[in-house]
């Protein structure tokens, strides 16, 4: 059977023989909530895995964050947890660095036996969008940017996660050492693993900086004009810098808020749109007057944050980034050169022209998180939406003037999602259905579930 993702035989004949020293290879399929799923083949396999795929159960792409089942999907016992087949993705074969024996890495997507896409991938939800797009001439193009903790494997005193140590010498820092590149300095051999491993995996990693809180970082990516190879970079940054941590003894964290006194970690997606000859439709012609479709995205955008929010934070943890003051939006609002909105027009040269999205934390799967942003787009494009008055100065104090409510909690968020045509549209029926149920299942193991807080505040109090 031909390989409906394209692949072929050839891509891992050629791999082989550049890596002789190659003993298994990590298949990796990506689920909803952005775990990677998926096996440990060797050598002698892979050849076989590029010619006819390999049998996957349904019942992968329907488990919640702990791996538990979650029925309501309907992908475990309504289709008798059988068998489909997934595919490599092309150009996502690489080496993982530092690993012994050597062992590489590939991503693959999910397919019926007929090779139809499986409609509960999340990376097919971004593919179906990036073709609507290219069906009006015109191409997706973006990067994300990638905020996480490294932390410490002991806890405090207090049971609470804290920075990890230096790894030249030991030393912690419990203060905010932002943009301090000193501070980097104490982590430089952990970066220049992940910054090696990146080189080998052909992910365009760049600046490093400190960020806003002890312990925070952030990694930025260079522009892709396919904004689907920019997702693919984001999933295989996010499990490099995983592993080089654990390798250096430290944990690389990917929660939206590990730390309570300090900000959140975020995943910002810059996007733009490029005509059939690589031009930026974003781009003003004349400098002070905004180009119209900027603007209507950036209008399709702000109607449609409400219902998608589950996207872009959707976990229980995700709803404690959003904070006033906390470089994390709490309105659909929009603004130039401003960190305080949901959607930034950064400053710079206008061929660069692009939008920045903030709301999602870095625990968001970037293939969901770009298709409900380009089928926001679309939305504005289509309908020529007007995004409202630029909003200037502190958006946090602006934020009750918005015009479009968001959710005010995780709960909210689900039940926004779950009734939303626009979302059911973005993600595709089948996919919708999916995540919802995988959302609404989490939420209730949650509810449920009696912390030590309801200890701390209840037990002798009431």
């Amino acid at each position: 059977m031909t390989s409906p993702s394209g692949s072929t035989p050839d891509e891992a004949r050629a791999f082989l023989e550049a890596h002789p020293d190659v003993e298994a290879i990590d298949i990796v399929l990506v689920d909803v909530n952005g775990v990677g799923r998926g096996k440990i083949i060797r050598r002698h396999e892979l050849e076989g895995f590029y010619k006819g795929g390999r049998h996957l159960p349904i019942s992968i792409l329907g488990l919640d964050i702990t791996g538990e089942d979650v029925h309501e999907t309907g992908l475990i016992w309504d289709s008798g947890d059988g068998d489909l087949r997934a595919w490599p993705i092309p150009g996502t074969l690489v080496p993982l660095h530092g690993t012994s024996p050597r062992r590489a890495q590939v991503l693959m997507s999910m397919y019926g036996l007929d090779g139809a896409p499986m409609t509960s991938d999340p990376r097919h939800a971004l593919a179906r969008q990036v073709e609507a797009f290219a069906a009006r001439g015109l191409h997706p193009a973006g990067a994300f940017e990638l905020e996480f903790f490294l932390l410490a494997g002991e806890r405090d005193a207090d049971g609470r996660v804290q920075p990890a140590r230096a790894v030249v010498d030991g030393r912690r820092s419990g203060k905010t050492e932002v943009y301090s590149v000193d501070h980097l300095h104490g982590m430089e051999p952990l970066f220049s693993d992940i910054y090696a491993a990146a080189r080998g995996q052909a992910i365009p990693a760049e600046t490093v900086i400190s960020e806003y809180a002890p312990g925070q970082y952030e990694l930025t990516l260079n522009y892709r004009r396919d904004i689907l190879r920019a997702a693919d970079d984001l999933i295989m940054l996010k499990r490099l810098v995983r592993a080089q941590a654990r390798r250096h003894g430290v944990t690389a964290c990917f929660m939206a808020k590990p730390i309570e006194a300090y900000a959140g970690s975020g995943m910002h997606l810059h996007v733009s749109l490029q005509d059939e000859a690589g031009r930026n439709v974003f781009a003003e012609a004349e400098e002070g007057r905004w180009e119209p479709r900027l603007l209507h995205a950036l209008g399709g955008l702000a109607a449609t944050m409400g219902e998608s929010m589950l996207v872009f934070a959707p976990h229980a943890n995700s709803w404690r980034r959003f904070v006033a003051q906390s470089y994390a939006p709490v309105a659909p609002s929009w603004g130039v050169n401003n960190r305080s909105v949901a959607l930034r027009v950064p400053a710079g040269d206008t061929k660069n022209r692009r939008i920045e999205h903030r709301p999602s934390g870095v625990d968001a799967n970037p293939y969901l998180v770009a298709a409900t942003v380009l089928a926001g787009i679309a939305r504005g494009l289509d309908e020529a939406i007007d995004p409202g008055p630029e909003t200037t100065g502190n958006g946090y104090a602006a934020a009750d003037g918005t015009r479009v409510a968001m959710p005010a909690d995780w709960r909210s968020a689900i039940e926004a999602a779950k009734g939303s045509a626009f979302l059911k549209q973005a993600l595709g029926a089948d996919l919708h259905r999916t995540f919802t149920a995988i959302k609404q299942a989490e939420y209730l193991r949650v509810a449920r579930t009696v912390s030590e807080l309801d200890y701390h505040l209840y037990l002798h109090e009431v």
